[in-house]
């Protein structure tokens, strides 16, 4: 894959998530309809998304924020990314990340879970738009980092928020204000790694997806 093909696959990475959100919601809908208790349903519906995506956010997210908690910047912040075991700060994202998000899942309904991973994946397009540098030379940060146009990156955060809209018919504004909160936590997330790192790394990416999955999640499940 050259820079050219990574720009498009960044670029909509938002109907990836729409289409995960659509099975995944299938699956949620079929457990309740099946009679399971909202909390179980809720569960094999979080854990139906990890098998799918392979835990690779997941793991992102757990190598970000162990090297963000050590307070290490540069070089010394990568090496601790790059290992290969989780310390105690990944542990604990992950944990109340899956926690939160089986939470959420037990008061939101399937359109809802559509709009939530398709703002998790507007994040790749996002953490991938013109002007964001890559941490590394190499790697997948390295491929994907500034392909995608800041226009680009602006009109597929406009399309996703309307869509949005309809994932709440009686509260028109929740979508929208669901993907407004998800991109407001992976824009101060990009801009502490670059700070610390000097740029996006694939495991930043990863984390980006997992905390805007997770914020427009909570949003969405405000009564």
């Amino acid at each position: 894959m050259d820079r050219g093909a990574a720009g498009w696959a960044m670029s909509l990475a938002a109907l990836v998530g729409a289409a995960l959100g659509g099975g995944l919601g299938a699956v949620l809908w079929g457990l309740r309809e099946l009679g399971a208790p909202p909390l179980v349903a809720a569960a094999v519906t979080v854990a139906a998304a990890a098998l799918l995506t392979r835990g690779m956010h997941l793991d992102g997210l757990a190598d970000t924020v162990d090297a963000l908690g050590s307070y290490r910047s540069g070089a010394k912040a990568l090496e601790i990314m790059k290992k290969s075991d989780i310390g105690p700060f990944g542990v604990a994202a992950v944990a109340l990340t899956l926690l939160i998000q089986t939470a959420a899942l037990t008061e939101i309904s399937p359109w809802a879970l559509i709009a939530a991973f398709a703002a998790g994946r507007l994040a790749i397009t996002v953490a991938c738009r013109a002007g964001v540098p890559a941490a590394r030379p190499e790697g997948l940060g390295a491929l994907v980092a500034g392909t995608v146009p800041a226009v680009v990156a602006f009109l597929a955060a406009i399309v996703v928020a309307v869509a949005a809209a309809a994932a709440s018919p009686d509260r028109l504004w929740q979508g929208p204000a669901a993907v407004a909160v998800a991109l407001a936590v992976v824009l101060a997330l990009l801009r502490h790694a670059v700070r610390r790192f000097g740029g996006i790394t694939g495991d930043v990416l990863g984390a980006s997806v997992e905390l805007a999955t997770t914020s427009a999640l909570v949003v969405l499940s405000l009564r």
